[in-house]
C-alpha cells in the first residue's frame, strides 16, 4: 500500500489515475493535519503504508513572498514531521522537489549535488524540507526534484495558455528563462518507482529537452490548432523577464542534470518534452 498526501492537485491526481484502488490511498488536507505528530499517526497507523509519497506542497511562487509562513508550514514543518513519523515506523518516504532550490545561474545541467541556492521564499520552503529530511536519523527516503509540471489535472501553464490563446488577439512569453517541461505522469510513474523500489538519495526527473516559456508556449500553440484546441493562431512575442516583473525572482537557468535516470530509473521510458506535451494534450480532447 502507497499512501499519498496530497489529493487535487496535479501529481496527486495522477498519481491516482496511476495507482490501483488497492495499491494506494490519497490523504488530502481535511484528512490529515500535516502540522500535527499525533494527527499524522491516527491518520496513517491503522492503514500501515509500505512507503508514502509527499505530494502536498505550497506552490503559489510569488504569493510565497507574502506568505512565508505558510509556505515554510507546508514545505518544510510538515515535511520534518512526516519524515520523523516515517523513520519511527520505518517507512520509505518519496518527497518531491523542485528546481527553485537553485539560483539559476548555471550554465550547464544542474548536478544533484550542486549547492542550494535558492533565489525566494518557495525556494528556500522547499530547500528547508529537503535538509530537515536530511537530518532525520534512519529516515528512508528519496528526493525527487522536478521542473515546469504540467498535467490534465489542475492549473498549469498548458491551460493557462490554452485560455489565453483562445481569448487574447497576441501574447507576449518570457523566452530567457530555460527549462524543461515535465508532465506530471511520467513524474508519477517515477514517484512509483521510487516508493515501490524504495529509492534512495537525490534524483532529478524532467523529461527530455531544453526550452523557454516561449518555446513551451509555441508548442503547445502548435499542437492545440491541430488537435482542435483551438481555433486558430494567435502571434506570440518573445519578451525578457525584466518585461515581466513578479513578485518572486525566477531562476534563469533551472535545466536538471538527470544521470541518475539512465541508472537508477533506467527501467522507465523517458521521452522529449514536445512528445509529451502532445501525450498530454491529446487526453485533453478526450
Amino acid at each position: 500500500m502507497i499512501t499519498i498526501i496530497g489529493k487535487s492537485g496535479q501529481l496527486a491526481s495522477e498519481l491516482q489515475e496511476s495507482l490501483s484502488s488497492f495499491e494506494k490511498r490519497a490523504l488530502g488536507r481535511h484528512d490529515i493535519d500535516l502540522m500535527s505528530h499525533g494527527a499524522i499517526a491516527t491518520a496513517l497507523d491503522s492503514h500501515k503504508p509500505a512507503a508514502i509519497i509527499n505530494a502536498s506542497a505550497y506552490t503559489a511562487v510569488d504569493k510565497a513572498e507574502y506568505e512565508k509562513e505558510a509556505a515554510y508550514a507546508l514545505n518544510s514543518t510538515a515535511v520534518k514531521n512526516l519524515g520523523e513519523y516515517c523513520a519511527s515506523r520505518n517507512i520509505h518516504l518519496v518527497q518531491v522537489s523542485t528546481d527553485y532550490v537553485f539560483n539559476g545561474t548555471h550554465s550547464s545541467p544542474i548536478s544533484t549535488e550542486a549547492p542550494r541556492q535558492p533565489l525566494g521564499v518557495y525556494g528556500a520552503s522547499k530547500a528547508a524540507g529537503e535538509e530537515a529530511l536530511e537530518h532525520i536519523e534512519a529516515l528512508s527516503y528519496c528526493i525527487i526534484r522536478t521542473a515546469w509540471v504540467y498535467s490534465v489535472f489542475g492549473n498549469n501553464f498548458v491551460h493557462t495558455m490554452l485560455r489565453l490563446m483562445a481569448e487574447k488577439p497576441q501574447l507576449r512569453v518570457v523566452a530567457d528563462q530555460i527549462g524543461s517541461p515535465t508532465w506530471a505522469k511520467g513524474l508519477a510513474a517515477a514517484c512509483i518507482f521510487a516508493a515501490e523500489r524504495k529509492v534512495s538519495g537525490i534524483h532529478h526527473w524532467t523529461d527530455l529537452g531544453v526550452a523557454s516559456w516561449y518555446d513551451f508556449a509555441v508548442a503547445i500553440q502548435r499542437i492545440g490548432v491541430k488537435q482542435g484546441l483551438l481555433n486558430t493562431a494567435i502571434p506570440i512575442q518573445p519578451i525578457t523577464t525584466a518585461d515581466f516583473p513578479t513578485p518572486a525572482a525566477r531562476p534563469a537557468y533551472s535545466v536538471l542534470d538527470k544521470q541518475s535516470l539512465t541508472k537508477v530509473f533506467a527501467e522507465l521510458p523517458q521521452d522529449h518534452w514536445e512528445n509529451q506535451l502532445e501525450k498530454m494534450m491529446t487526453d485533453l480532447v478526450k
